[in-house]
């Protein structure tokens, strides 16, 4: 497999333009720092002289910036004093509007989250896993093989949306000629309405868009209530006790949940992933010779890429974060996007490296009740797409530059032109 890429053209000085703006005007939820792929320096500055940082002003409101790694962590794990709730705001920097509020387990603290989420977590036990290898594997062969030679095509389109689009259909046993359907109802759910590019242009056409959504897997919801319990997470919701009398709005936000989180994370590493390995071509090298590092190109892929930018919460009570007073009712960001760079506790954070001694040592999947329930699924995926890379030896070139997300939420790719060699 042979490497190469054409580098994108980028701003010349993005520190020079960081070290230029005073500490108490920085406001890292500008969508366009990530679609510019520019927010590094900015969350340098910030670890360095500022780590728990209050942004007075900015189109989200007063929020709080937490960028070291070991203060998310203390936020991750203390669900007692940092929420999570949907009714104080819910777990992004911007607040979803009262009428149209989509609640679901992510958006929910103990013990309301916790019941819900044991109703689909054995859907990643390890021997389901196990059983579901096969299937993954051979679907990433057909997709692989059936890519064209010689001539430019989407990656983002053509390997990391369509192998993420099955394994959704497969995980909720969706029917498999409207699998794109997924695709898109992950798209509308997580899109800022203020891109061009958005799906939907108000927060009026997402909801009435995941209306849609949910009417057909409403309907799909009742059939699996009426039949004997299956092994898949329309028919794990719909025998749950705690999930099968949902409000519709609930309803909604659970699937719309699930939906994303079997998506988001992996496509969007896909991707990452491949422009990481060519713009390092030594650490290419180390992967072509030892393929055993698979697993650990994994782990880096997903710090490296963070494919969540960041998650909020709100502070239940007065507490002290890093020396600075949180009052009660303030919007606490944790921006894993920064803590995933944080020199205190990644050696070497801002080089892509696939044998670190810690590989895990990150927080893209988040930590503590609230971490990642499809973790294992996004990295079986991930492991099985590079070693059939590797076993096919795919001399795969970057022919432009990616169209990133005009987004604070998720660092994704709209797009990749990329050619195979013939």
């Amino acid at each position: 497999m042979t490497l190469s890429v054409t580098t994108p053209t980028r701003d010349a000085h993005p520190a020079a333009a960081a070290s230029a703006v005073p500490l108490d005007r920085i406001d890292v939820s500008d969508p366009q720092l990530y679609q510019d792929d520019s927010w590094g320096p900015l969350f340098a500055r910030l670890r360095d002289e500022d780590p728990v940082h209050w942004c007075a002003e900015s189109a989200y409101g007063p929020y709080w910036s937490v960028t070291r790694y070991k203060d998310i962590m203390q936020v991750e794990v203390n669900h007692a004093v940092f929420s999570s709730a949907a009714e104080l705001g819910g777990i992004q920097v911007e607040d979803q509007p009262k009428e149209m509020d989509r609640p679901s387990f992510i958006r929910m603290d103990p013990p309301g989250h916790t019941k819900q989420r044991k109703v689909v977590a054995p859907m990643v036990a390890p021997r389901y896993l196990v059983e579901m290898e096969k299937t993954i594997r051979e679907r990433t062969r057909r997709v692989l093989d059936d890519l064209p030679r010689g001539e430019t095509f989407d990656w983002v389109d053509r390997v990391s949306i369509e192998l993420t689009t099955m394994m959704l259909a497969t995980l909720f046993d969706f029917p498999w000629e409207d699998r794109r359907k997924l695709t898109f109802w992950s798209d509308v759910a997580t899109a800022n309405v203020r891109s061009p590019a958005a799906p939907v242009h108000s927060e009026a056409e997402r909801f009435a868009e995941l209306t849609k959504m949910a009417e057909y897997m409403g309907r799909l919801f009742k059939e699996r209530a009426a039949a004997e319990p299956r092994f898949d997470l329309l028919s794990m919701l719909a025998h749950g006790e705690a999930t099968r009398e949902m409000p519709f709005r609930e309803f909604m936000g659970t699937l719309g949940l699930l939906i994303v989180g079997g998506n988001d994370t992996t496509r969007n590493s896909m991707t990452g992933g491949l422009i990481a390995l060519k713009e390092n071509p030594a650490e290419y090298a180390k992967l072509k010779a030892n393929p055993d590092l698979v697993g650990s190109l994994v782990q880096e892929t997903i710090r490296w890429q963070t494919p969540v930018i960041h998650m909020r919460r709100t502070a239940k009570s007065d507490t002290e974060l890093g020396g600075k007073t949180i009052r009660a009712g303030d919007k606490v960001v944790m921006w894993y996007v920064s803590g995933n760079r944080d020199e205190r506790a990644i050696e070497n954070p801002e080089a892509f490296v696939i044998d670190r001694a810690k590989p895990r040592l990150h927080v893209s999947f988040g930590a503590g009740v609230h971490r990642c329930v499809g973790d294992r699924i996004a990295e079986l995926q991930l492991r099985i797409l590079w070693e059939e890379i590797l076993a096919r030896d795919l001399d795969i070139e970057i022919v432009g530059p990616p169209e990133r997300l005009y987004s604070n939420f998720l660092r994704g790719y709209r797009a990749l032109p990329v050619r195979i060699a013939a």
